[in-house]
């Protein structure tokens, strides 16, 4: 039996498990995927269970845990924030000892736990799964223990940290802080300021440029006159609303144009202090090669310009680059420390790590729900040619095939999809599938060998991690944004065998290479996981047709009144999130 570590994010948010078997990534994924709680902070019980059952181990069989962050460090600087250690209602948030009281009772864990720091667990997750020999390594988030952002290089198994800008300077927070002002919960909605970003003009990057000091080297600082997040009640002062001479926006109100405007500001400043903290480290490491994490990494935009801009050869970004990605890093790093001279990170090839479920599975929860379904078993291609004829007529179809991505983005195994050509389509899903904002745009899936043919691409994106300029002669408005680019994922037989040929049978039938693709939930959810899950969000919304693995469920043929009552009767929408204030207990 090989050497088991498995690897824990947990009780800030976007709680994750992984498993890892002599350097491999063997199963990963979020708690919330299991509870239906959007980023769920709490210990990741259901899902370590998870990993244990797809690893086929028991718990004795764990060599060790590793935990994504040093408790004894985080406090100290909750400490210097001002909070309250004797305050009652803060007890469990302060307690450093919470979680190895957890892990060892929840979890039922009695092994070894190794503490690894937040950020090291950031760059870890990124360079060992990059595949390369060496590289420079950023990461960039709201605040791990003390460090917001940190530089370092990865050389064989080690990794050296060799500068970092500590709390309260944050690009994260900073962000963070723009996401409340604007209207939207934090550590939730900093994507749709950047979605929003591209509808307004840079007209306040000068006051912007007064929150944020770009400094020398690596670092940059915040003018925390303007700031209230270390020990207040919002993320702001009233200093930063006279600044802007605006309030902030009420949620869920209409977009007003300087609303827009801020949002391109902020984008702007952001990208301009990023690419410049990429030239630096290139310039100080001479390496070729990049390995991206942290939340920020997670803007496609900045992305997309640092690999346009070719600063490095190559770059790695880490497809679960926020917190829940850090399982991964504290495990791996974890693993080599104890694994021996010859251990090994085996490299990443693809986010398909959580569960899957048999036909079996899924006919028995079709049949006991009465749903009418096609059965597509032992038929061949039939079904990816019938779903992409109905594509092609203006259906939007739920996707759910083979086992769960891990991360934040769908890429083809619990995926909503529909006609990227259809100028109708991005209305259509937005509001009457996700219930969304209109503003939001959607990504397309396109054929890797396609891809260059119809966008401004320098390198391939199988993780749906950059945006680019699109360049093509077919008109896709359902997937181009207003600045007419595009965050793309490129998919291939070797990474998606089945989702690459849908796409394959639809461009023989439309000479588009190409679908509109887009998480499977609805907002304020989290992306579905299980057969039911799916059939609750199909049943919820106007998708025209399921398709679990080889079934397929029509709307048409089905009558759901009688399932929305039962489903209405036990539905809860979780939330986690102040969407005010940052918390950073």
């Amino acid at each position: 039996m090989g050497k088991y570590v498995i690897g824990i994010s947990a009780l800030y948010h976007d709680s994750a498990c992984c498993i890892l078997r002599d350097g491999k990534v063997i199963a990963a994924a979020q708690e919330e995927r299991f509870t239906r709680n959007k980023h769920d902070p709490s210990m990741p019980v259901n899902a370590f269970k998870y990993c244990l059952k797809e690893a086929n181990i028991t718990i004795d069989d764990i060599s060790y845990l590793a935990y994504y962050e040093k408790p004894l460090e985080k406090l100290s600087r909750q400490i210097w924030s001002g909070y309250n250690i004797f305050d009652e209602q803060l007890e469990e948030q302060l307690d450093s000892k919470r979680p190895e009281r957890e892990i060892r009772e929840k979890l039922g864990y009695q092994g070894p736990i190794e503490y690894v720091g937040h950020h090291l667990s950031h760059a870890s997750s990124s360079y060992y799964f990059s595949g390369y020999e060496n590289a420079a390594i950023l990461t960039i988030d709201g605040v791990g223990e003390w460090e917001t952002t940190t530089y370092g290089i990865g050389c064989g198994n080690e990794i050296e940290i060799f500068e970092q800008v500590e709390f309260p300077n944050s690009i994260g927070l900073l962000y963070s802080t723009f996401t409340s002002y604007l209207g939207f919960k934090v550590n939730d909605g900093e994507y749709k300021v950047m979605g929003l970003a591209p509808y307004g003009e840079a007209k306040y990057v000068e006051q912007i440029k007064v929150l944020i000091k770009n400094k020398e080297f690596g670092q940059y600082e915040l003018n925390m006159e303007y700031f209230d997040f270390v020990n207040g009640e919002k993320m702001y002062s009233d200093k930063f609303i006279s600044l802007f001479g605006e309030p902030a926006r009420i949620p869920e109100t209409p977009i007003e144009k300087f609303y827009k405007d801020v949002a391109k500001s902020l984008q702007v400043v952001v990208e301009e202090i990023v690419l410049s903290k990429i030239r630096y480290l290139r310039e100080i490491t001479g390496l070729d090669s990049l390995c991206l994490a942290g939340g920020v990494a997670l803007n496609c935009v900045v992305n997309g310009k640092i690999i346009a801009e070719k600063i490095f050869k190559n770059v790695f970004i880490q497809p679960a680059a926020s917190d829940a990605g850090t399982a991964l890093g504290a495990a791996a790093y974890t693993y080599l420390k104890y694994g021996g001279s010859k251990a090994k990170i085996i490299k990443l090839e693809n986010v398909f790590l959580g569960p899957a479920y048999s036909g079996k599975n899924i006919r028995k929860v079709l049949d006991n729900m009465g749903l009418c379904y096609h059965d597509y078993s032992n038929k061949g291609n039939e079904l990816l040619y019938d779903i992409a004829k109905e594509l092609a007529n203006g259906k939007v179809i739920g996707w759910f095939q083979g086992r769960m991505e891990f991360g934040p983005r769908a890429l083809g195994a619990r995926s909503i999809l529909g006609d990227p050509r259809d100028e109708n389509m991005r209305d259509r899903i937005n509001m009457m599938v996700k219930k969304r904002e209109g503003f939001r745009p959607f990504a397309p899936s396109v054929l890797k060998e396609k891809a260059k043919n119809h966008f401004e691409l320098v390198d391939f994106s199988p993780y749906m991690l950059l945006t680019c300029p699109i360049n093509s002669n077919l008109k896709l408005p359902a997937i181009t944004h207003v600045d007419n680019s595009a965050r793309i994922q490129t998919v291939s037989r070797l990474e998606n065998k089945k989702y690459a040929m849908l796409i394959e049978e639809f461009e023989k039938i439309t000479n588009c290479p190409l679908i509109l693709n887009t998480s499977f939930n609805v907002r304020g959810e989290p992306i579905v996981m299980a057969p039911l899950d799916a059939i609750m969000c199909f049943i919820n919304t106007t998708i025209d047709c399921l398709v679990l693995e080889d079934y397929v469920v029509y709307r048409e043929e089905n009558n759901f009144t009688l399932l929305k009552v039962l489903i209405r009767g036990t539905e809860q929408v979780h939330s986690s999130i102040d969407g005010n204030r940052y918390t950073f207990l």
